[in-house]
């Protein structure tokens, strides 16, 4: 997807991955990227690093159309329940990093009046 439009952010989160990952001896973290509606709080985008395009996928049909403000609790009880690839903590841990970075994003927009 292109030309986010001028409401969306872009938030990382990031994890150790475990060492029996694949992705453990190409990357030294994990991260799962999202672009936010911040005015819904939609995550409209999402990447990971993986060592497959499928698995990068499924993650992303797992996070697109969630209310990242509403918190990670569903998303980590889908990921929990239909993802069982190595990165599964990694996943979990990555996403609830990036949603305490956008929640602060939040804040300082708000304390700033954007």
């Amino acid at each position: 997807m292109s030309g986010y439009g001028s409401s969306t952010v872009f938030v990382t989160g990031v994890a150790k991955p475990g060492k029996d990952d694949p992705i453990a001896s190409i990357y030294q973290v994990f991260f799962v990227s999202m672009v936010v509606d911040a005015r819904t709080d939609q995550i409209v985008d999402a990447a990971c690093n993986t060592a497959s395009p499928m698995t990068e996928g499924f993650i992303r049909s797992l996070l697109i159309g969630h209310n990242l403000a509403a918190g990670v609790g569903e998303m980590t009880d889908a990921i929990r329940r239909r993802f069982f690839g190595l990165v599964q903590k990694a996943l979990i841990v990555a996403l609830k990093d990036a949603h305490n970075k956008y929640m602060m994003v939040k804040k300082q927009q708000l304390h700033l009046g954007g």
